[in-house]
């Protein structure tokens, strides 16, 4: 029995919905701040949708959570800004590799058995 992998789209609204879930985590915590550990948290959530999704829905996923991580970690109150565009790719690049990996070994490889099913 295969599961059923989560399309691009849910998976973009379950990162979005998720990277808005943990930002009250994160200031309980007191990690509303730019730290290795917002950024940890951001990339494990990214992880744990990507292990549901179809590797296609990674930088969807990536770009979720890089939007919550840079408009309400890196800086206040939902405003987006660039610190430096090697920072900003570097993030982004992190929470896509985040989740393409789990995407990628979970997916089920296909054998010659199923192919003639």
């Amino acid at each position: 029995m295969t599961a059923t992998r989560l399309s691009p789209s849910v998976s973009g609204a379950v990162a979005l919905t998720a990277s808005a879930a943990l930002l009250p985590v994160l200031a309980v915590l007191g990690e509303l701040r730019p730290t290795w550990g917002a950024l940890a948290a951001y990339a494990a959530l990214c992880a744990a949708v990507g292990r549901h999704s179809r590797p296609v829905a990674a930088p969807l996923i990536g770009a979720a959570a890089w939007l919550f991580h840079n408009g309400f970690v890196e800086h206040a109150h939902g405003t987006l800004a660039l610190t430096g565009p090697g920072h900003e790719a570097a993030r982004l690049l992190l929470f896509t590799a985040a989740a393409l990996t789990p995407a990628l070994l979970t997916v089920r490889r296909r054998t010659p058995y199923d192919l003639a099913a």
